[in-house]
């Protein structure tokens, strides 16, 4: 009997009491976004914690590798992407649920410079000489290959006939907000971002917005991955609430949606 009740107590150290559940229940979820996406998207979370107890986990990147390291098996619940091709690449690797897709968001690129740069009032059009109002300074956005924010900024001059001078002079940043800090930091000239991205710096300036119609619709999809935690579908309709509408149209952004409730 002593050795038996030895036994219990070890198992019991070891396992747990018998009387308590074998797992507890998990009360997070780990959301991949896109870099632009974190004030606002911390806001949201917060809000979503505190009403639900439940602890959102996010991690914020440009939306390239992010698909990337979900397609590596990162444990992610839910991607929001700052483009439909990042979120198409996702589904086309078969990482997220293609029934929970929606089209959340709109935004727009926006030409920054340092908060005491003299360059200002930058009219954006056909002709429009980026080369030239760089000077001899640098010009950062996300890489154009990759990163959703370069793609839409390459998509951009190319159409105003403005990339084949400026491309020289492009600092390629792994992310919007990595290049959003070069500007900040004085270490690029000028800076395309999103405008979402510019007005949570007070280190840089907008100087200048592009027209709508030069590049792609600049759309942010959100959708569940395929590994999601059942709790996911939850989050994802708080995320077409009237509240996170509130909390995102704060930060410029464009809902796409109907609120939910």
């Amino acid at each position: 009997m002593h050795r038996f009740a030895g036994f219990f107590v070890a198992f019991t150290i070891l396992f747990g009491s018998v009387h308590s559940p074998v797992l507890a229940q998990d009360k997070t979820l780990t959301v991949f976004a896109a870099a632009s996406m974190k004030n606002a998207l911390d806001d949201i979370d917060a809000a979503y914690a505190a009403k639900t107890g439940v602890r959102i986990v996010a991690s914020y990147a440009a939306s390239s590798a992010l698909a990337k390291q979900i397609e590596q098996g990162a444990p992610a619940d839910v991607f929001v992407s700052a483009d439909t091709d990042w979120m198409d690449y996702a589904a086309g690797k078969k990482n997220i649920n293609e029934a929970t897709r929606v089209n959340l968001l709109g935004n727009t690129i926006v030409l920054i410079a340092p908060k005491d740069s003299k360059i200002d009032n930058v009219a954006i059009g056909p002709g429009f000489d980026l080369s030239k109002l760089a000077g001899d300074g640098k010009i950062a956005t996300g890489d154009v290959k990759a990163v959703p924010v370069g793609r839409y900024a390459k998509a951009a001059l190319e159409k105003l006939g403005a990339w084949n001078a400026a491309e020289p002079k492009f600092a390629m940043a792994e992310s919007v907000r990595a290049a959003l800090t070069l500007v900040a930091r004085g270490e690029a000239a000028l800076g395309i971002v999103y405008s979402t991205d510019a007005q949570v710096e007070p280190g840089v300036k907008i100087v200048g917005a592009f027209p709508a119609d030069s590049h792609p619709a600049i759309i942010y999809p959100v959708a569940a991955t395929t590994t999601a935690k059942p709790g996911t579908a939850d989050y994802l309709v708080f995320l077409r609430s009237s509240a996170a509408k509130t909390i995102l149209e704060k930060y410029g952004f464009k809902f796409l949606v109907s609120p939910t409730t």
